[in-house]
């Protein structure tokens, strides 16, 4: 290692205490030190950030690492590289002479080089009659050696830096996933409660994520975040608590499946209306029929549900059940949460709900959504709800890959009564960023 002891630059280049600091350290490294220099650059890579240094910067340290015949650095050999700028240039895949001057000084000014200059500037070497390298000009690759254990200890602290801030981005999208949904979740089963300051709260946290983030940033926004998750937990909490105090999780279902008024049970007569009747049931029919219901069912050995059966013991048909048109939402927060649709209006503009339902006749056939479909979206739901589901399958449709199938599939929920449209405008809404309520 070279140890005549500390060398100026070439030319009009000014000495710097940095330089003289790093030769001092190259100096003091012991004979017997040695380092993998494929590994040291792994860290050098690791630790760029911390450096402060550019990549572009770390492919002319490559080549010149390169250079040195070697896969060790070692204390006590030569540690000095002598290209010229034309190798250079090829090892670092055709990089311009001005560029790599430019890097070649970052790299001497972050300490990681130090310059040996020979008289006239120039790099080469001096060989005595056995071969061996006498002296060498170029750059000295001996800082390297002597940072190595600064430059593994950075390295670390910037892998630990990058799996702390992974982990915090995993987090904080469990737990945007866990408030979307349970929000999503209350309002569906219209649960008490100040939903709205909490979707409040939560977009707040979301913008307010950065675009590059650290963990000294994402910390409190996720410490945020997990206490209105708690909040919103212990709120559902509550609520179960009162709808269960009426009796248990198997009671409510129960009392939810006999409660749909389109459901027919195998307890209870299907009544006919006679032709010019008023449709009343008189009470002698109820309490006759319910006798007559249990005396006259049948068991579908098929299915094992039973089934009712005339004076004959034939199974009949149960009645079809009839579905009441849901009450449409205000048109003016259909179009708040489905502006799309409003071109597709009679002359570019929707003005009523004849005007939306036409508009939804348009965009029906633009989506390949059957007309069998939408006519019995339009016979469970009513036309002007049909429409708004429509209109709302048409602002999503980059989302949907079926909207015929999925159409098909809102009807039938809705015909179990596990439909709501509802939180399905207001998620529009939010999602095109105006706030909205639901009115009338």
């Amino acid at each position: 290692m070279e140890t005549d002891g500390i060398t100026t630059p070439f030319g009009r280049r000014a000495m710097t205490l940095g330089m003289l600091a790093s030769q001092t350290i190259a100096k003091a490294v012991s004979p017997e030190a040695s380092i993998d220099k494929w590994k040291l650059y792994r860290w050098l890579c690791e630790a760029r950030p911390k450096l402060g240094i550019s990549d572009r910067a770390l492919s002319v340290l490559n080549a010149l690492m390169s250079f040195h015949p070697k896969t060790e650095l070692c204390g006590n050999e030569g540690l000095v590289v002598f290209p010229s700028n034309a190798q250079l240039s090829l090892r670092t895949h055709g990089m311009a002479e001005t560029t790599l001057r430019r890097h070649l000084a970052a790299l001497v000014e972050a300490g990681l080089l130090t310059r040996r200059d020979s008289p006239n500037g120039k790099r080469y070497v001096r060989r005595d009659r056995q071969g061996e390298i006498g002296e060498a000009y170029g750059f000295s690759l001996a800082p390297l050696l002597a940072r190595a254990g600064e430059i593994e200890t950075v390295a670390a602290a910037v892998t630990a830096e990058r799996l702390l801030l992974q982990r915090m981005r995993e987090r904080i999208t469990l737990v945007r996933r866990d408030i979307a949904k349970l929000i999503e979740t209350a309002l569906e089963d219209g649960l008490q409660g100040d939903w709205m300051r909490y979707e409040a709260e939560y977009r707040q946290q979301v913008l307010a994520l950065p675009r590059v983030a650290t963990p000294d940033i994402l910390a409190p926004i996720l410490v945020a975040l997990e206490a209105l998750r708690e909040e919103i937990l212990k709120q559902l909490e509550r609520q179960l608590i009162l709808q269960n105090s009426a009796g248990n999780a198997g009671h409510t279902e129960r009392h939810k499946q006999n409660s749909k008024p389109d459901s027919t049970s195998d307890f209870e007569p299907s009544f006919e209306t006679k032709q010019g009747g008023d449709g009343s049931i008189r009470p002698e029919t109820l309490e006759s029929g319910r006798v007559a219901a249990s005396a006259s069912r049948t068991v579908d050995n098929s299915t094992g549900n039973a089934m009712p059966a005339d004076k004959d013991g034939r199974r009949q048909p149960r009645p079809a059940a009839t579905n009441e048109p849901h009450k449409p939402y205000p048109l003016g927060l259909v179009l708040q949460a489905c502006p799309e649709i409003v071109p597709f209006g009679p002359g570019g503009a929707i003005s009523g709900w004849r005007d939306l339902m036409t508009a939804a006749v348009v965009v029906r056939s633009m989506l390949a959504v059957s007309p069998s479909a939408y006519e019995k979206a339009c016979e469970v739901l009513g036309p002007e709800n049909a429409a708004t589901v429509i209109a709302c399958i048409f602002e999503r449709s980059g989302h949907i890959n079926s909207a015929g199938g999925y159409l098909r599939d809102l009807t039938r929920r809705a015909e179990r009564g596990e439909f709501a449209l509802g939180p399905m405008l207001m998620a529009l809404v939010r999602a095109n960023a105006h706030p909205a309520t639901r009115a009338g």
